[in-house]
């Protein structure tokens, strides 16, 4: 239930008593919080975390050769994001196979990957791989950083042309693959039959924002639930892959900007039509639905999972997996049911996807040992049985980038895999789905946009141009400023 998953972080330190009593409060415990609190007054208080602030990317380092890296000098040292280790944990097994692995948590809360660039400078790297980037979030900052290199010396052949090649190509840059890709997340809706049901709604997912905005003010009205909608603030979960369904011609190339790489157009008509929608889905979703996560720098246990996992709201718009884990705290998680993410009536029908993998540290060692030990975690079959169909850690529901793997667990069909109906319904999107350009403020400019764009949600500004201009204009700055 939502009250031990929120107890057990309060003891942990992960979250603040403050956090713990909001999150309670979305909850519709919010008394039982105060009782909660008493019991754990010997815990001392941590101090919540700071929303993310939108760092620029690193400068860009004169590129130099990695000295031959002596495999053997150390053991293989992987480092992980911690999300990934709380989520699947058949890397138990994985790491027993590989003999004096030094695995590792990365200092990387909220994406700072500050450490990572900080050890480049000084060409040396006390990790050989890790395990949690995302092309768009900083893989451009880390190449251009000079902090890591392609595998492409190092991955098999047959491993490469396994990837799907959409997959492939959000992990290439200039030819060269810097992401082993591991996990694949694509934005779609879910819901709560429970919630549907008893407000007399169908048990489909609404096909356009016009019946989702429709069917939340129906339960709002049918007192079915306390929200009817919601969905993460941040802009690369909400305000992207909404305009994604409207359309994906919505990049631009900055004057002066010497990458390449386009940059999301904040100022395009489909941008403004996806901070209209989200500003309906605010009117029917919880009052501290923009308030930052209350772990991981604020960018997880975000209001909108505690909302969901309480069955406090019907519609949900985020990445598979936030719905699959919410759903396990539910009376009745067969309740959860999927969907595309609702398109814009004549729209792209489009959304956003990425993978989290693996970049290999041009300053580290153990390279082709780095290699063995990817293909070894990410063909492993336990980890892709627990992910899909879950675990007592929960069910992540991320699917595999390759292949292979993926026609392997069609063609043996086994009765788990049969239960995940949802799994077709993902690489139905992901033929749609759009990537997030990697550029080197792919993930900032999101994070720089987002105060701004949130004074028309809130009602501080009744003009939705001038904010998203002043957005664009905001990001542009900082994209000059850093060079």
């Amino acid at each position: 239930m939502i009250q031990e998953l929120l107890r057990s972080q309060l003891r942990r330190g992960e979250i603040s008593r403050r956090q713990f009593l909001q999150n309670m409060i979305v909850a519709g415990m919010g008394l039982g919080g105060v009782s909660v609190l008493s019991s754990c007054g010997g815990a001392a208080p941590t101090a919540a975390p700071a929303q993310q602030e939108a760092a620029a990317p690193a400068t860009e380092a004169p590129k130099e050769e990695a000295p031959a890296a002596a495999s053997g000098a150390r053991p293989l040292t992987p480092t992980f994001y911690q999300w990934i280790v709380d989520l699947h944990p058949g890397l138990k097994a994985v790491n027993e196979s590989f003999a004096d692995l030094n695995f590792q948590i990365a200092p990387v809360a909220g994406f700072d990957v500050a450490r990572f660039v900080a050890e480049g400078k000084n060409k040396e790297s006390t990790w050989d791989v890790y395990v949690g980037m995302t092309p768009f979030v900083e893989m451009a900052a880390l190449i251009k950083a000079d902090v890591i290199e392609p595998w492409d010396n190092y991955i098999p052949k047959d491993v490469l042309d396994d990837i799907i090649p959409s997959i492939r190509e959000e992990c290439t840059v200039d030819g060269k693959l810097y992401s082993w890709p591991f996990l694949l997340d694509i934005i779609v809706q879910g819901y709560n039959t429970s919630i549907t049901s008893k407000a007399g709604l169908p048990d489909t997912p609404p096909a356009d924002w016009d019946e989702y905005l429709a069917n939340s003010k129906a339960v709002l009205d049918s007192g079915a639930a306390r929200y009817g909608c919601t969905f993460d603030a941040h802009g690369w979960r909400s305000l992207c892959p909404i305009t994604h369904s409207i359309s994906t011609d919505v990049y631009y190339m900055l004057d002066g900007d010497a990458s390449g790489v386009p940059l999301f157009d904040f100022t395009s008509e489909p941008a403004l039509q996806a901070l209209e929608i989200m500003k309906q889905m605010l009117d029917l979703s919880s009052a501290n639905a923009l308030q930052p996560g209350s772990t991981d720098g604020g960018v997880n246990q975000t209001p909108d999972e505690v909302a969901f996992a309480a069955q406090q709201v019907a519609y949900y718009i985020k990445y598979q997996n936030a719905p699959l884990r919410m759903a396990g705290t539910w009376t009745d998680p067969a309740a959860l049911r999927l969907g595309a993410l609702p398109k814009a009536k004549g729209g792209a029908g489009s959304t956003v996807f990425w993978t989290t993998g693996a970049c290999l540290f041009k300053w580290g060692q153990n390279k082709e040992k780095a290699a063995e030990y990817m293909k070894a975690l990410t063909y492993d079959a336990q980890i892709w049985k627990d992910s899909i169909a879950g675990s007592s850690s929960g069910h992540p529901g991320q699917l595999p980038p390759f292949l292979s793997v993926n026609e392997a667990l069609q063609k043996e069909n086994a009765d788990w895999f049969q239960k995940e109906t949802w799994v077709p319904l993902i690489f139905e999107q992901l033929k749609v789905a759009k990537a997030i350009p990697n550029h080197a403020f792919g993930l900032q400019q999101f994070i720089l946009a987002q105060p701004i764009w949130e004074k028309y949600l809130k009602g501080e500004s009744t003009d939705a141009k001038a904010v998203m201009q002043e957005a664009k204009d905001a990001v542009a700055a900082e994209v000059k400023k850093a060079g």
